[in-house]
């Protein structure tokens, strides 16, 4: 296996978005600018599926904990955004998709997906033709960030019969691909997909149909980017995470991304020469950590007006915490990038244990996210 490690090291080039979601960011909380001496000196960054939802139900009383980092008007009281793996779909949308359920007002600029460092890729692929993978919309996601030549992987199968072998035994299948193409006009491809080699695969989120999946990602990256042609340079993959399980509705964990690089990797080694090469995103590599931190001092820069010293020096904070429910992902992340980060394990998702967990030890367990907030707001005597 071949596994190059995500670790930019300039972190502190965390964007908050155009500039026009600044503007919007800046009027959201207009009404509280606090002096600099009054600047909150601690951060929370969430995770999402098993602390403060399962599936799209509310848990732990997260509603009423997310309300106690408000002031009574709704402005941002504490600096505070959303860590998450997953996604599949914009952050603008994720973040009202939030506020609804929530019942709070969640920024785009406080979510924070695992596709999320995708936009850090612009430069490279901007015009070059590239395939999203995932549920949801992936395609969305990779244009919203600035790409300009993107396809599903649905849309890219689907001009290539019989890639798929399997595809007449999938009614939903069958049925999406006939009404998508009826809705087209016929099988014109956007791009000049038979002659036009992929430049870059991106699996934004969980896939849907893994044996397709794998099937056309073998293709394209053992032919060098043009499925049926002879075997060639494998093109870039990138994941936006690599969980093995997570925490959904179901009572029992669900496989995840990282069981399907697993199974694309077995079977890509199995067939090809070479081994499959890829970039893994996503926690708990510490690059996730570091980009949080940056971006929650910069949302202290804007609600609470703190200015950059003519030296450069930014507002650090004495603590971050992180309130996750895996302990593989969200505090193995923590622990390894150090201080100011303090892990908190929750009972709710992933882990369901009496003690703290033996491999990935938290600094503090608790029952529910709501805990954990009652334990940070009375240590930082808010």
């Amino acid at each position: 296996m071949r596994f190059r490690s995500v670790f930019f090291g300039a972190a502190s080039r965390a964007k908050l978005g155009t500039p026009a979601q600044q503007q919007r960011f800046r009027r959201t909380y207009s009404h509280l600018r606090r002096p600099d001496s009054e600047r909150p000196s601690f951060g929370i960054a969430f995770d999402i599926d098993g602390v403060i939802l399962r599936g799209r139900t509310p848990i732990g009383g997260s509603p009423q904990a997310l309300r106690r980092l408000y002031d009574a008007d709704g402005s941002l009281k504490v600096p505070f955004l959303f860590l998450t793996n997953g996604g599949g779909v914009p952050e603008t949308k994720r973040a009202l998709e939030l506020s609804e359920l929530l019942k709070v007002q969640i920024s785009a600029l406080q979510v924070v997906q695992g596709h999320s460092p995708f936009r850090r890729l612009v430069s490279r692929f901007e015009n070059e033709l590239i395939v999203a993978i995932g549920k949801g919309e992936p395609a969305a996601v990779m244009l919203e960030y600035g790409f300009k030549k993107v396809l599903s992987i649905d849309d890219y199968a689907s001009y290539f019969n019989d890639i798929d072998p399997l595809s007449q035994y999938k009614s939903w299948g069958l049925k999406h691909s006939y009404e998508r193409n009826y809705n087209s006009k016929g099988l014109q491809p956007k791009y000049d997909v038979y002659s036009e080699r992929v430049k870059g695969a991106f699996v934004v989120s969980d896939p849907v149909d893994w044996g397709r999946d794998i099937q056309v990602l073998c293709d394209i990256l053992r032919c060098g980017g043009l499925p049926g042609k002879e075997n060639g340079h494998q093109p870039p993959l990138f994941f936006a995470a690599d969980d093995l399980e997570y925490q959904a509705v179901f009572p029992s964990e669900r496989l995840g991304m990282g069981a399907f690089r697993i199974g694309l990797e077995s079977i890509y080694n199995s067939i090809h020469s070479s081994p499959l090469e890829y970039t893994s995103f996503g926690k708990p590599n510490p690059f996730v950590f570091k980009n949080a931190e940056s971006i929650l001092t910069k949302l202290v820069t804007h609600v609470c007006q703190v200015k950059e010293t003519m030296m450069g020096e930014k507002c650090a904070f004495n603590t971050i915490y992180m309130i996750g429910d895996n302990p593989k992902v969200d505090i193995n992340g923590a622990k390894k990038v150090g201080h100011p980060w303090f892990s908190i394990l929750t009972r709710t998702g992933v882990f369901r244990g009496k003690d703290n967990h033996e491999q990935y030890p938290a600094d503090l367990v608790v029952d529910t996210v709501g805990d954990a907030i009652d334990f940070i707001l009375k240590k930082e005597c808010t």
